[in-house]
């Protein structure tokens, strides 16, 4: 049963799927059934394995003149039926939809409360058996783009349809409004796609170049395959990056010689396009979201330019508590925090971008980050702590001091949340959030410096196995970067002695990251060029 402690909404246990036009193309009428073959809908497979893996119960509900449950299970193949805890159609129960004698066999079968399961369709018939049964409903396909355009609807070319198309998407948004953003996104994080992660070294050794000669290249484009659940992988664009900015308490500590105010003065520099990371997004076709998390001083105001930058003021609260006295922050803080951050990756991927980018902005922050990753690692701060924008020695001192004594007070408790909430920033749990979001929309998720990485902890402690969606873009230059990634084992695309943030390493990755999936749909195979193997 999956539900949010802190939300009022019914739990959910089971989803019926309708499924011609829902998990499946739909079937042109008079097909034999022995000629049927499922082709299935972007994202169904995904979203099946994982919610089937989450503990959900899965059913299917379809009209039909001829097929019984033993067909249709044929129909979708052994992988699929087996995720399946009931399929029942209008032949087995004698009625067809919008009658709900189906949906209430299935929920019957399930042994669930209409309120605490889900019911998914493509057709209005779908809609009216659901409500009949007391089902909630989610609409897919010709369905959804009527319910959400003024035009007639069309039909969508899957090969470039955008994400809003994929069920597991489509779904995922509905279960956020439902459960809250990081709950439905925790729901939503497992295994890549084993079958496409065992295709890729295949193709990879019949392209027209040396085995391995490639490099990472290769093992990129085998984990943008497993993240896609497809082989050849499309390529990730158009790609998103989303600046989460905050401010610090500990700055008062004199842990940096930057003033607080500058975090609000280079939202604003964000927003009018001037900054390292819009030069760095545009050059790679990047879009640029700043979001104001907990900036602790009033914005200033910027004039909005068609195409360029979006500001979201989500502001949690104005910056943290002194981390050095007490908490930073709230539990609650922390918990609306990483929604912010959740919501934020799924209205982008709604969107339509298919890679995500993390970026950062907040005075000091670098000291919240050293300390979530000596909590997290286990590692003494001195290890992780490092000079952020270049502090002298007996600052870096204090600063080092303060990471220690903050961690000391976690003692033995160090679950994600409340490492979080007593030692890290409103930046870094949105950064958690957006990572597992991202991870569950199967989108990959590429992460900057060292802000990016200590976020990165706490979102692989609260979503285990959400770093097999993630690429380092880089390596930072601070301690706590290279602790993180050897913890998460990670390789960075780049190492340029980097130490901005924003975004920017990130940034500079995604061409590299762009051209490996190129790569693998682009290049010629030895039997399509004629090439003979060595």
């Amino acid at each position: 049963m999956i539900a949010s402690p802190a939300s009022p909404a019914a739990p959910l246990e089971a989803v019926i799927f309708d499924v011609g036009g829902t998990l499946v193309d739909q079937a042109p009428a008079g097909t034999a059934v022995a000629d049927l073959k499922a082709g299935f809908r972007p994202g169904a497979r995904r979203l099946l394995r994982l919610l089937s893996a989450a503990g959900v119960r899965l059913g299917a509900v379809t009209d039909t003149s001829v097929m019984r449950e033993a067909d249709v299970r044929a129909a979708l193949g052994d992988e699929v039926s087996a995720r399946l805890d009931v399929v029942v159609t209008s032949v087995d129960v004698g009625a067809a939809k919008p009658d709900p004698a189906g949906v209430g066999r299935a929920l019957a079968v399930l042994g669930v409360d209409p309120a605490n399961a889900l019911m998914v369709g493509d057709q209005p018939a779908d809609q009216a058996a659901a409500a009949a049964a007391g089902i909630p409903f989610v609409a897919v396909g010709a369905l959804r783009r009527a319910s959400t355009s003024t035009s007639p609807p069309t039909e969508v070319d899957d090969r470039t349809s955008s994400r809003e198309e994929h069920l597991d998407v489509i779904v995922l948004d509905h279960l956020a409004a439902r459960l809250g953003p990081l709950i439905a996104s925790r729901l939503l994080v497992g295994p890549l796609d084993s079958a496409a992660l065992a295709d890729a070294p295949a193709l990879q050794a019949r392209l027209t170049k040396p085995p391995g000669s490639l490099g990472r290249l290769e093992q990129l484009g085998a984990q943008l395959a497993g993240i896609a659940g497809a082989c050849p992988p499309p390529v990730p664009e158009p790609a998103a990056v989303t600046v989460f900015a905050g401010d610090h308490g500990v700055l008062a500590q004199g842990v940096s010689p930057w003033p607080q105010e500058v975090t609000a003065q280079m939202v604003a520099n964000f927003c009018a396009g001037g900054a390292a990371i819009n030069v760095l997004a545009g050059a790679a076709g990047a879009s640029v979201t700043v979001v104001d998390v907990g900036v602790a001083t009033p914005l200033l105001p910027v004039a909005a330019t068609a195409g360029g930058p979006t500001l979201l003021e989500r502001r949690v609260r104005p910056g943290t508590a002194d981390l050095s006295e007490g908490p930073a922050m709230t539990r609650a803080d922390a918990e609306a925090a990483l929604d912010v951050g959740a919501a934020a990756a799924l209205a982008a991927v709604a969107g339509g971008a298919r890679v995500l980018l993390t970026g950062d902005m907040g005075i000091g922050n670098t000291t919240p980050a050293a300390a979530l990753i000596s909590a997290l690692t286990g590692l003494p701060a001195s290890e992780v702590t490092g000079r952020g924008t270049g502090i002298d020695d007996p600052t870096l001192a204090r600063k080092v001091a303060v990471v220690d004594a903050a961690v000391a007070r976690l003692s033995s408790d160090r679950s994600p949340l409340r490492v979080v909430a007593e030692v890290g920033g409103l930046e870094h749990a949105a950064l958690a959030g957006y990572i597992v979001a991202g991870a569950a929309a199967g989108v990959p998720v590429i992460v900057d410096g060292v802000i990016a990485l200590s976020a990165l902890l706490v979102a692989e402690a609260l979503a285990p196995g959400v770093t097999a969606s993630v690429i380092a873009g880089h390596r930072s230059v601070e301690p706590g970067a290279s602790a993180a990634l050897a913890h998460l084992g990670l390789d960075p695309v780049l190492d340029l002695g980097l130490r901005l943030g924003e975004g920017s390493g990130a940034a500079l990755a995604l061409p590299i990251v762009q051209a490996a999936a190129r790569i693998m749909s682009g290049m010629a195979t030895f039997d399509a060029a004629g090439v003979k193997e060595a």
